[in-house]
Order: structure tokens, then sequence, then C-alpha cells
């Protein structure tokens, strides 16, 4: 059996453990940080734009049960409008200027508008709104209510 003398050089024959479990962790964040790098920005933005959306809805929704009068949304080539609501709180532009609103062309297209109405009845009837980008063709994102539930946001499969 081979010993070592104090002072003599010492053989590496392989990594330590240590060393290979930082190794792992660095690869790890590395990945970590390729796989956010690399999501959809347009499907993000989409459903970021969407998620706020619905929280207006509801919001006027409930506002509208409160006061007893009908509140409606209006979507059109600039953006969109609550009207029942005074003062005009809620915003009405979307967050990513390529967010728009499925079948109601661009600024240039003629203006259609797509409308819901939330309330103030408790019991609205199933309403939907698909949002899509300008920039990324074939993205979108389903907003709907079956009438009783809020808002949620639907993101088709790819």
């Amino acid at each position: 059996m081979q010993t070592l003398a104090a002072g003599s050089p010492r053989r590496h024959r392989g990594f330590t453990l240590l060393e290979l479990l930082v190794v792992m962790a660095i690869v790890a964040m590395v990945s970590l940080g390729v796989g956010f790098a690399l999501r959809d920005g347009a499907l993000a933005q989409l459903e970021r734009d969407a998620d706020r959306l619905g929280a207006m809805l509801e919001s006027a929704r409930a506002r509208s049960r409160v006061t007893g009068v009908p509140v409606r949304w209006y979507a059109d080539a600039q953006g969109f409008r609550f009207e029942g609501l005074t003062p005009p709180e809620l915003p009405q532009a979307w967050l990513d200027s390529d967010t728009r609103v499925a079948g109601i062309p661009g600024p240039t297209g003629a203006a259609d508008t797509a409308t819901l109405l939330l309330g103030p009845e408790p019991i609205i009837g199933p309403q939907e709104v698909v949002l899509v980008s300008t920039s990324q063709t074939g993205r979108s994102v389903r907003l709907a209510t079956d009438g009783l539930r809020p808002f949620s946001v639907q993101v088709p499969g790819p």
C-alpha cells in the first residue's frame, strides 16, 4: 500500500463531488436562462393583455351590478372603451401595440367593433373575445365566460 509522505505532491485522478455539483448547478442556471430567453414573446404579451383585460372586465361587471347601470365594452381599431362607467376610470389601450381583437382590422382598416355586455344582471350570457397579434400571424388568446364564472384566459395548444 502506497502512502504519501508529508509535503509530497498529490496526484488528482478525477473531480471531487463538490466540483461536480458546482458545475451541474452552473449548467442548470444557464439552461434555465436559455429557456426563458426562448419563450415566445408575442404569446406572452398576448397573455398579459388578456389577463389585464379579464381583470378590467370583471371590475366593470362588479361596478355595473353595484350601480345598476349597464356597462358595455367596445373594441375597435384604436383600442377599447367601457361605456356606462362614469368617469371613465379604466384604461383604453392595449399594453402592446400589436394586440388586436380578432375580426377587427388595424388602424387603417374599417371601423368595425366588438361588443360585450357586462351587466347589471348577476348572470350574463356566454361571451368571448379573441385577441390576436398583428406581428405574429396565428398567435391568439381566447378570453371567455359562461355567464356565471369570471372571464378566463385560454391559450390554444401548439
